[in-house]
């Protein structure tokens, strides 16, 4: 792992058809990664996310159902990591009735790695809990 990469990884009692839409619908992205979500799942569509008091945007750069979704990710008037500066990209993959879910975030300036792995983790965890099946 570089410096300026975070992955993580966890697994969920769901299938990937089930898991996707949590990765690109507005309601349910609510559920587990942000207070606000206004979406355009579509390649240059629109990613923006509130998360707490942060303001993320992006867009989506690659989406391909089931298994596969990619995103800038930055913060509105933010210089340390701006909008759309670095790229989240997550692999869903299908292990009998349960998905493996692997997220990497590369292009992280260091001093923002910690903060993301650890919010990335909760995330995560949160995200097992609401798409189980």
């Amino acid at each position: 792992m570089t410096q300026d990469v975070v992955t993580a990884s966890i697994r969920i009692s769901a299938t990937p058809e089930e898991v996707f839409p949590y990765l690109t619908d507005p309601e349910l992205l609510t559920l587990w990664l942000a207070n606000w979500a206004d979406t355009t799942p579509e390649p240059g569509g629109r990613f923006a996310i509130n998360v707490g008091d942060s303001k993320v945007r992006g867009t989506y750069v690659l989406i391909s159902p089931p298994h596969r979704v990619a995103f800038t990710w930055g913060l509105h008037e933010n210089t340390v990591l701006p909008e759309g500066s670095s790229t989240v990209e997550i692999f869903l993959t299908a292990d009998g009735e349960e998905t493996i879910v692997d997220l990497t975030h590369r292009d992280l300036p260091v001093g923002e790695r910690a903060q993301h792995k650890e919010g990335w983790d909760m995330c995560l965890a949160k995200l097992t809990e609401t798409a189980r099946s």
